[in-house]
């Protein structure tokens, strides 16, 4: 249970890294503009070297901001969970921990995939087609990456609340 608990934590603490840095950093897209390569995040656009804030309030960008936000901080909020399952107080037997590190786990994998959905899907068909010479970035790929994360890190806590429920069935006969 508590190698399952540990490798949900690890999975979880990466995630949440690379969900933050997805979400602050400017590379989910370069493209060539007027014969120089430049690149764009959720926050901020760099022509020739000189970045620039977003001001435009676009859909898109604000839904992939929010859901991107949101998943951070679900993350986040289980990783505190996670780590409070390990300890054992008899107050909370009704309400596992483990469980809720999992379903909060699986809510930031539904968030950053929503995000990731959306981005995907208006960059493909609106912003691919504006720029002749484009592609997905780093920043894009880390968030992909974190998708994985929180979504195996939801797999360990639930194994980790499964074994814990056959453990105190049989310990209960």
């Amino acid at each position: 249970m508590y190698s399952f608990m540990g490798g949900g934590l690890f999975c979880a603490s990466v995630g949440n890294v690379l969900l933050v840095v997805s979400t602050v950093t400017d590379y989910w897209m370069q493209y060539r503009l007027a014969g120089t390569f430049s690149h764009q995040g959720l926050w901020r656009y760099c022509l020739s070297g000189k970045c620039y804030m977003q001001m435009e309030s676009i859909a898109y960008w604000n839904a992939t901001r929010a859901f991107m936000i949101l998943s951070c901080l679900s993350c986040f909020a289980g990783i505190i969970t996670g780590i409070l399952s390990f300890a054992q107080f008899s107050t909370f037997q009704r309400f596992n921990r483990s469980f809720a590190a999992g379903i909060l786990f699986f809510a930031s994998t539904l968030f950053v995939l929503l995000a990731m959905g959306i981005y995907t899907g208006v960059t493909v068909n609106f912003l691919g087609k504006r720029f002749g010479e484009w592609r997905f970035s780093w920043s894009y790929i880390l968030g992909w990456v974190a998708l994985l994360m929180t979504f195996f890190a939801g797999i360990f806590y639930m194994c980790a609340y499964r074994m814990h429920e056959c453990q105190r069935l049989a310990g209960a006969r």
